[in-house]
């Protein structure tokens, strides 16, 4: 049975937690490692000597590496700055070291959590993290290779030129003069310029030279075929290929760029799942009711961030800042903020109304719970749906298409309303606002499950209606700056939404339990720990955010200079 259906719904909540209830649904709690390093077992147990020490170095190492460094060298990376070399070195270094300890730990502590995902998805962790690191440890590698071989091995050119990729041009003009030519220094200065990402953005890769042999070459194709191969091949061959190269390169760093953001968000799940072992929770038919807390918590606590970082200025350049962005004639616009999450939105609910009837007997009829749930993601889909409808450029014209033609006048002459300039597609909020005031009135065993369901549920209706305010002031002046607008309502509608989401987590049923065992069930001391943990989380995604933004400035400088020197060289 899950956790709702402890009492009939025509029951008032209780006020104290009843063992024995709890034992005709659920088995005893098994021993868990906390029992275990704080000597609270017994020999025949599982008690023993506690390796905490080797635990704490798990997990001081890898919170530092994939929750402070993993992101300073993506904010590193984007501003194309040298210090990411280090700094993603120490986090690869901090990986090292967390999965060894990690490693040792569960070799010297007995196995107190069967069929344990925690040890498969670190492995996944740790896998992901290796291969994507040899785009940055190939080039270091080489550089040091190049270092070893050379009769220059002193620690400042280990440190600029292994380390930040720096040239040491003074070395290279005085004793390896052959070796250096202007177009290396214009390439190495190039290599520093924060471009948008495009196909030459691949970390470490060489810029594209437009040499006379290579433009030869080009020019010599069509001729040479027809000579050799008695062939016609269109002049506009080189170009096609040079294209669909560019196409792949494109792909390839959008891939990347998205698998390594993705590291910090399945390193938090992997911290999640270490919790949960740890503690000893989620177990038998407790796993899914904590599946679907942690999972949909942890999906409002990320776009809570996400949201956050938007309102800071992240994703500008795609007019996700609300703000404007120009796209050049005869490019698509890039999609809007507002449909990725109403495709989010659509993907969970076409995927979750499915997924609710999980468990149940074939033909057995539909509980007050599966009709609860079912309709929740049902909502989801079709808001989705309609969300995404609404921002397609096609369905706007042919919305407006009735008015258009009322007018006689061709589309290129009919002035749009201010309002086209943004997107106010309020169904993404509206599900999530609807889905917080439905699961605050959600039935529960406990009174203090009622009330913490209620507080969550209180958080992402707030989101809603912050974001609401957000929609109604930029309707009424909306944005003309490519320059983060920041309105203070989004500020408060992230925090809520991330507040709500971490909340969400907090409710799942053992920690009710445990809460309620412990004395802890106090609604202001699991609101006052939810805030602190959401302020510490904002601040450090404002700290990356601003590091991130003197790195552009940094290296903005330095191109300018660089520029100058070659034109006047």
């Amino acid at each position: 049975m899950d956790e709702h259906s402890h009492a009939s719904h025509d029951q008032p909540p209780l006020l104290e937690l009843n063992e024995t209830e709890i034992l005709m649904w659920h088995d005893p709690d098994p021993p868990s490692y906390y029992e275990h390093d704080f000597g609270h077992l017994d020999p025949e147990h599982g008690g023993g000597p506690s390796y905490i020490g080797f635990l704490v170095l798990h997990i001081v190492s890898l919170t530092f590496a994939y929750f402070v460094f993993l992101p300073l060298a993506i904010a590193l990376r984007g501003a194309k700055h040298p210090y990411h070399g280090p700094v993603n070195t120490t986090y690869l270094l901090l990986t090292l070291v967390g999965f060894l300890s990690g490693t040792l730990y569960k070799k010297l502590t007995p196995d107190l959590y069967e069929n344990s995902a925690h040890g498969k998805m670190g492995t996944i962790l740790l896998t992901a993290s290796t291969l994507l690191s040899f785009v940055d440890v190939a080039p270091i590698a080489k550089r040091a290779l190049s270092f070893v071989k050379s009769s220059d091995r002193s620690l400042s050119r280990l440190f600029n030129f292994v380390l930040l990729g720096k040239q040491s041009h003074g070395y290279d003009l005085v004793k390896e003069a052959e070796s250096f030519s202007l177009q290396e220094h214009i390439d190495e200065q190039e290599s520093f310029i924060p471009r948008d990402q495009t196909s030459e953005d691949w970390p470490d890769s060489a810029p594209h030279l437009h040499s006379p042999a290579r433009e030869s070459l080009t020019s010599d194709d069509h001729s040479e075929v027809t000579l050799h191969d008695g062939t016609h091949v269109p002049h506009t061959y080189p170009e096609e290929r040079q294209h669909s190269q560019t196409l792949w390169k494109r792909i390839l760093w959008i891939s990347f760029l998205v698998s390594e953001h993705l590291l910090v968000v399945f390193g938090a799940i992997v911290t999640l799942s270490g919790m949960t072992n740890y503690v000893g929770i989620c177990r038998g038919n407790y796993l899914p009711g904590c599946l679907a807390h942690v999972i949909k918590g942890s999906i409002f606590w990320f776009y809570g961030i996400l949201s956050f970082a938007r309102f800071c200025g992240a994703f500008s350049q795609v007019g996700w800042a609300w703000n404007t962005v120009y796209t050049a004639p005869g490019k698509r616009p890039p999609p809007s903020a507002e449909m990725v999450e109403s495709f989010v939105v659509f993907l969970y609910g076409a995927m979750n109304t499915w997924m609710e009837r999980f468990g149940s007997e074939p033909g057995s009829p539909y509980s007050t719970k599966e009709i609860q749930h079912i309709s929740i993601a049902v909502m989801f889909w079709f808001a989705g749906l309609t969300g995404m409808a609404l921002e397609s450029n096609f369905v706007r014209r042919m919305l407006s298409k009735p008015a258009l033609v009322q007018t006689g006048h061709p589309e290129s002459e009919v002035p749009q309303p201010p309002s086209y300039r943004g997107s106010f597609n309020p169904f993404p909020a509206m599900c999530v606002g609807i889905t917080g005031m439905a699961m605050s009135a959600h039935h529960q065993t406990y009174l203090f499950q009622v009330e913490i369901h209620a507080l969550w549920g209180y958080m992402l209706a707030a989101f809603a209606l912050f974001r609401f305010l957000t929609y109604f002031f930029l309707w009424l002046r909306p944005p003309t700056s490519p320059l983060p607008s920041r309105p203070p309502t989004e500020a408060l509608a992230s925090f809520c939404l991330a507040c709500g989401g971490l909340t969400f987590i907090l409710s799942t049923e053992e920690i009710t339990y445990m809460a309620m065992r412990t004395g802890k069930d106090d609604m202001m001391m699991f609101l006052n720990l939810v805030v602190a943990i959401m302020c510490l989380n904002f601040t450090w995604v404002l700290i990356v955010l601003t590091i991130r933004g003197w790195a552009v400035g940094r290296m903005s400088r330095r191109t300018s200079t660089s520029k100058r020197i070659i034109d006047s060289a």
